[in-house]
């Protein structure tokens, strides 16, 4: 078995290193800034690191924590974990200096830990700044621990109370730089792993069949990392999975099912009813042979994708006022907002066994504002059933009765909050109740019912969630044909704690590690307490325009990678004399997963002011 390299750095008397040798499998480092002859001449010091060397470890003297790769060959420079209890530079020093020691030590770790490595550092109560100090010190006054860790790399993934009782023989040294101890009561051990690396995205083609012959398209910039990532393959292990399969082998017990996912087109053409056409990702084909891939990676395509904001070279606003005059003589395709379009094609072609469900499943796409529920991807799941006129109502009422069962089923497993799921009809939910999705079910067409769950917990997760709806269909005079639309991740989000849509889509292996096969969790966030950063944007929006708020959203979840959170509007006035308006926005900018740096943020807002000028033809201020 591998033996467990750890590397400790700015010991005071070793006597927390002399605690840790001798464990099987671990070979430790001891170092210290100060030289041989400085440190032996502090209580009990000698003595440790007489029993470190004759325990087989290294002692280190002289070494600064702000230059490891130093001190260790290339082939001694891979440690298991790193530990640094409660560094200082020394005296009376404030905490922008020791702030920029713990910068440039992350730094330097980073150059000497393995990849799955881990960093200890135990401060004392209130320097880290993060919720777990009790009592919390003002950010401004704190070391700001976790926003210095994230510009070397690193996340919080970890934090528990350095307990010097439990560690035999430790005793704490170093007061002002002086052989005294300082009081350690309600210090805090925090454990950074390295993140992912942010994403840079390439632009993406994604290569379709559409009506019998192949066809290539550019995806919209802020979607490349979630096409085909494939979810709700049969084998996968994703939550989103996991209660798809749930909901129809309940449903499987009441009614012979049907899976037809696999004819489903990413691209749907054709006009929806009530759609705001700002809400859909368009994209555009000429009616000549589609391009090859080479053609649309070299920028010399003759299919243009435009989304409004999904920025191509050669398309510009005049060509999207075009489709919306009917004058352009390309097709309008766009990516698909729902699934039951297809289900209600599947009805008017009679392409249907009468009391079968038939299942549709797959992504869909909306651009929309941002906010922790609201997805621009999400995996939505229909089930279509016909039946004979004046039965509906009991098909209804056995098809929420299943959702119900595998629900609570699901949840029991994962928590011991109580779970409430009802069926609510449309003429007495308020408008103000409909969230993201149900809004935009809505839209496209006329509902009999909303499916809404709630959570009794003292948690983040929002109460009373619209996470699907029912509406009916008459066909003939004889049948009545019953649509449910579920939101497959909101629902693996309520039932397994995840705050955030966006954790559903990352890249670390982390998420999908805390789910089983076919087996669901009470999510533990890998990444806590992630630092967030604010930035104003004002200008003057062109006049006689009306101001695209959902292209403003959609700009900034380009720009950011989705690290925009919030945008809440701050401030508006008119002049009165031209009737100019200007509007002031705050962004938010926070990741869930991944190391977030101010200066990565500031890049993102310099760009993000240069995106709206150009396309959305403001005048910043």
């Amino acid at each position: 078995e591998a033996v467990r390299r750890v590397l400790l750095l700015g010991e005071g008397n070793f006597s927390f290193a002399a605690s840790l040798c001798g464990a099987a499998g671990t070979h430790v480092v001891a170092t210290c800034y100060e030289s041989e002859e400085e440190v032996c001449g502090r209580g009990r010091a000698a003595e440790s690191i007489r029993r470190l060397r004759e325990g087989g470890a290294e002692v280190v003297f002289s070494v600064d924590c702000t230059k490891l790769k130093d001190y260790f060959l290339p082939e001694e420079r891979e440690f298991d974990c790193i530990y640094f209890n409660f560094p200082h530079c020394g005296r009376k020093a404030g905490v922008v200096k020791n702030r920029e020691l713990l910068a440039r030590f992350f730094h330097s770790s980073a150059e000497v830990l393995t990849e799955e490595g881990e960093v200890h550092v135990a401060l004392c109560n209130g320097q880290g700044g993060t919720p777990a100090d009790q009592p919390r010190r003002e950010w401004h006054n704190s070391w700001q621990i976790v926003a210095v860790a994230a510009g070397a790399g690193f996340i919080l993934s970890n934090v528990h109370p350095f307990k010097a009782e439990t560690i035999h023989g430790y005793k704490c040294t170093g007061y002002r730089s002086q052989d005294k101890s300082f009081c350690i009561e309600g210090a805090l051990n925090h454990i950074f792993t390295r993140s992912t690396p942010l994403p840079y995205f390439k632009p993406m083609i994604c290569e379709i069949e559409l009506e019998s012959r192949k066809v290539s398209f550019q995806v919209p910039q802020i979607l490349v990392d979630k096409i085909n990532r494939g979810f709700l393959e049969l084998n996968s292990n994703h939550p989103v999975q996991t209660v798809k399969e749930k909901l129809t082998a309940e449903l499987n017990k009441a009614f012979p099912l049907q899976n037809i996912d696999c004819c489903l087109s990413l691209l749907h053409q054709g006009h929806l009813n009530g759609v705001c056409h700002s809400n859909i990702f368009w994209i555009i084909l000429s009616p000549e042979e589609s391009p090859s891939t080479e053609e649309m990676s070299n920028g010399v395509a003759n299919a243009v994708l435009f989304s409004h904001v999904d920025f191509c070279k050669d398309t510009d606003k005049n060509d999207w006022m075009n489709v919306q005059e009917g004058c352009h003589i390309s097709k309008q395709y766009y990516l698909r907002p729902s699934l039951l379009p297809y289900a209600q094609a599947i009805i008017q072609r009679a392409a249907f066994l009468p009391g079968t469900i038939h299942v549709l499943s797959g992504p869909v796409f909306r651009k929309c504002l941002i906010s922790p529920y609201s997805m621009p991807v999400f995996h939505e799941v229909v089930f279509v059933c016909a039946v004979n006129r004046g039965t509906e109502n009991s098909c209804i009422q056995m098809l929420v009765n299943s959702i119900k069962t595998s629900i609570h089923a699901l949840h029991q497993t994962v928590s011991g909050s109580k779970l409430n799921i009802n069926l609510q009809e449309a003429t007495s939910f308020e408008t103000t109740e409909l969230n993201d999705f149900s809004a935009f079910e809505s839209q496209l067409s006329e509902i009999q019912y909303f499916i809404c769950m709630e959570i009794d917990t003292s948690g983040s997760c929002e109460k009373g969630s619209c996470v699907g709806i029912i509406r009916t269909e008459l066909i003939g005079s004889e049948l009545v044909v019953v649509f449910a639309s579920l939101n497959l991740d909101l629902l693996a989000m309520l039932i397994c704690g995840i705050s955030d849509w966006r954790m559903l889509w990352t890249s670390d292996t982390r998420f999908l590690h805390q789910f089983p096969r076919g087996r669901l969790r009470l999510f533990k966030s890998f990444s806590l307490y992630p630092p967030s950063y604010v930035h104003d944007v004002s200008f003057w929006v062109p006049d006689g325009e009306q101001f695209d708020e959902v292209a403003f959203h959609t700009i900034a979840r380009q720009v950011s990678g989705e690290m925009v959170v919030s945008i809440q509007l701050i401030d508006s006035f008119q002049q009165s004399e031209t009737g100019r308006k200007s509007l002031c926005y705050r962004l938010t900018f926070q990741s869930c997963d991944k190391a977030l740096s101010r200066q990565e943020v500031a890049e993102m807002q310099l760009l993000f002011r240069k995106e709206i000028k150009h396309h959305l033809r403001v005048a910043l201020r």
